[in-house]
């Protein structure tokens, strides 16, 4: 752990920033974010593979040699389930706190939900995501999902729960003249004040343009009314994939290489390797070409008096392959926890139970994300709550739980006649909230309100008194 003290002088802190990058750059960590980035976009290892031939006995790169390359999308399936089968469905947050509830309802926005969604993309594939919070030229409550290589936290805990100081550097384009140059942006953040950077001749040294303007040189994190304020806490919160902050690919990788690598392999040995070769004794053609163009015209060849035409075929076990493909495949949705929807497996119409069965590595993987993202919500809170001080709105002590709502897959008959058979058992709105075709459970409820006062006889027939 590094701690920045007050007497630092500047240079030092430079200098240690300048550190923490050279480490993150060349680090285990960020590699594999930037793996699990290329295989969630089907980027592939196999697709810079390179066929090579020897000369000399040294390896020289082959162009000739037939060489597919067959990226499989299994990271991308895989993600996509998982995100999709937690975050989806719209969460849900509770409060006892009515009026406190729907301030911070307004302050999220209806946009979040898609946010939580991305979140859960660049968790799954890089380890673990990051939320900026900020508040923006109109003085609105903005948060934003920064990426996670971009990202270096310095934790005051192995744990990895509270931030002393946050560096987050990216590259931008500017122009110098008509040159166009990538330079790289440095912002240095406590839970106090920010810092901004440039990377310059492999130095870190201030951002002049960032201090020349009045609106940015101030002691805080953003303003209000013209006034300075800081978070009192680094304004970045970490949504976590899981305890261990690792990818999804961690778990796979090696499997999924090795499914492209087989696949490929049949592929080339299928587009070389003909069904039939012959054998061509006393061949009376000038070369094979003619052979080939006689054969496949006339149907016929011209031999010597003592030639002959024997045929060999080649065969590739393609049973063996098969079952290599198969087992590698079940390998990867195991280790992977995802569900594999192979129709032939589990019939057209699965009980519940086997439904259960078939997303239980799924529920566990969901399990530790959900868990970190609820503490994740909780930080979150912080800065929210925070806000409606800044901007003198009601602040209450009652505490706000998010759950999120798995959209989770079942047997639509079986669980629309266990609604029909729990009528009278419990009560309707619980039937309503768990029959499959309902999404909104208040306006179903309205909706059943109104069609059952206009199906109403009037009080009074027309004429009476």
């Amino acid at each position: 752990m590094i701690i920045f003290k007050n007497n630092i002088n500047m240079l030092m802190k430079e200098d240690i920033i300048k550190i923490f990058i050279n480490e993150f750059n060349v680090s285990k960590q960020r590699q594999l974010m930037l793996d699990g980035e290329r295989y969630y976009r089907v980027e592939n290892d196999i697709l810079n593979r390179e066929m090579i031939r020897y000369e000399d006995e040294k390896p020289v790169k082959d162009k000739t040699k037939t060489n597919n390359k067959l990226a499989h999308g299994f990271m991308h399936n895989l993600v996509d389930d998982k995100v999709n089968y937690l975050l989806l469905k719209p969460y849900s947050l509770i409060c006892e706190d009515e009026t406190y509830l729907e301030a911070v309802k307004n302050i999220l926005g209806s946009r979040f939900q898609r946010r939580l969604a991305q979140l859960g993309i660049e968790a799954s594939n890089k380890g673990i995501a990051w939320l900026h919070v900020y508040i923006d030229a109109e003085g609105n409550f903005k948060v934003m999902k920064i990426p996670s290589e971009q990202c270096i936290p310095i934790w005051t805990d192995n744990d990895h729960e509270e931030l002393q100081g946050f560096i987050r550097y990216y590259d931008v384009e500017v122009y110098e003249g008509r040159d166009k140059k990538i330079i790289t942006k440095v912002e240095y953040w406590t839970p106090e004040t920010v810092d901004y950077y440039v990377m310059q001749d492999g130095k870190v040294i201030l951002d002049s343009e960032m201090y020349l303007d009045d609106e940015n040189n101030y002691d805080g994190h953003f303003k209000v009314n013209e006034e300075p304020y800081s978070w009192n806490k680094v304004p970045f919160i970490p949504f976590k994939n899981n305890d261990m902050e690792l990818p999804d690919l961690q778990f796979v990788k090696t499997l999924i290489d090795n499914y492209d690598l087989t696949r490929s392999d049949i592929a080339n040995e299928l587009e070389d390797i003909k069904n039939v070769i012959y054998a061509l004794k006393g061949y009376g053609g000038e070369n094979l070409s003619t052979f080939m163009k006689d054969l496949a015209y006339y149907r016929a060849v011209k031999l010597d008096s003592d030639g002959g035409i024997d045929t060999i075929e080649t065969k590739i076990n393609i049973e063996a392959a098969k079952e290599h493909y198969e087992t590698l495949r079940k390998d990867i949705y195991d280790f992977g926890q995802g569900v594999d929807k192979n129709q032939d497996k589990i019939g057209n119409n699965p009980s519940g139970i086997a439904l259960k069965f078939m997303y239980s590595g799924l529920d566990l993987k969901c399990n530790a994300m959900e868990d970190n993202f609820k503490w994740a919500f909780d930080q979150l809170l912080y800065f929210v709550n925070m806000y409606l001080q800044i901007t003198k709105q009601p602040v209450s002590d009652k505490e706000i739980t998010i759950v999120f709502n798995r959209d989770i897959a079942i047997n639509e008959s079986t669980a629309i006649e266990d609604c029909q058979k729990s009528k009278g058992i419990i009560s309707d709105k619980t039937i309503i909230a768990n029959h499959p075709w309902v999404s909104d459970v208040e306006e179903e409820l309205k909706q059943i309100e109104k069609e059952r006062k206009s199906e109403e006889p009037p009080m009074f027939e027309a004429g009476d008194e």
